[in-house]
């Protein structure tokens, strides 16, 4: 079993209230922890009954839209954090105090096997777009400690927003977007330098993040372009199409025929993001 940290889900508004109001309590005594992102304890499930958690409104406070990192795919590797933009608009009559962001995985917001990350707590913003409507930014940071392989898929995006009234909007699912496992790529061209015409042979690797040893393992059975780009050319041709192998390893062979670069790319698939390799430049005589 995977621990992931010490808590599970994340309940939007109430804990934006907390970060929109300092030192602030939630009523039902959770808190917020402004460096991961997460509600740091678990509401009783009479307490989840009585908010209503997986549509909490209050008042006419409303969140519009919410958008994680342009709705871009966030690829993460096994070491480094990764903090990714976010904007979120609301509105309220009384115009909108404070609003952010979170994104989180599993059945409802309110199971106790969900996960999320929150928003950063110092790099929130809100700025008036009129009298009621305010347009908030920030950011999310992704820690890869707490991730395992199968959370490469889509993530819900929710919002929470505290209007200046009091009012109170979450909105669990606004929008959504991916995560992936990041990927990597080498290639080698030899022998070199090499007659032309003569045969040369083209190896390399496609290795994505393993979120749970914390290495890179190799991609298997994917489908990988071998490409040439001619010296003194702008762009990449593909030559032929290569496998990996059990273990992630290409190789293949060709006909040299002029001075130029070799590489392999990976177009990519919904868990692991595309990449290419450095083009290796081989001297042909």
């Amino acid at each position: 079993m995977r621990i992931r940290a010490t808590v599970a889900a994340v309940s939007g508004a109430l804990a934006l209230s907390a970060l929109a109001v300092p030192a602030a309590q939630a009523d039902d005594g959770r808190s917020w922890n402004p460096d991961s992102g997460l509600t740091a304890t678990q509401p009783s499930a009479g307490e989840k009954s009585k908010r209503g958690f997986a549509a909490a409104q209050a008042g006419d406070a409303k969140i519009t839209s919410a958008v994680v990192n342009g709705g871009k795919p966030i690829p993460v590797g096994t070491k480094s954090k990764v903090t990714v933009p976010y904007t979120v608009t609301a509105t309220d009559d009384s115009g909108i105090y404070h609003a952010g962001v979170f994104i989180w995985i599993g059945s409802s917001v309110d199971d106790e096997d969900s996960f999320g990350f929150g928003p950063n707590e110092k790099s929130m913003s809100c700025k008036a777009v009129n009298a009621t409507t305010s347009t908030c930014k920030g950011t999310i940071t992704l820690d890869p400690v707490f991730l395992i392989n199968s959370d490469a898929t889509w993530w819900r995006v929710g919002g929470g927003a505290l209007a200046n009234d009091g009012d109170e909007a979450e909105r669990d699912a606004a929008s959504k977007v991916r995560v992936q496992r990041f990927s990597k790529l080498t290639v080698n061209a030899s022998p070199e330098p090499v007659k032309k015409g003569k045969t040369i042979t083209v190896t390399g690797k496609l290795t994505r993040a393993n979120w749970e040893t914390g290495t890179y393992k190799g991609y298997t059975k994917q489908a990988v372009k071998l490409q040439f780009k001619k010296k003194g050319a702008t762009s990449y041709t593909t030559v032929k199409t290569v496998t990996t192998s059990s273990t992630g390893t290409l190789k293949t062979t060709v006909k040299a025929s002029a001075d130029g670069y070799w590489r392999y790319s990976f177009a990519g698939t919904p868990s692991t993001p595309a990449v290419s390799a450095k083009g290796d430049y081989l001297d042909v005589k």
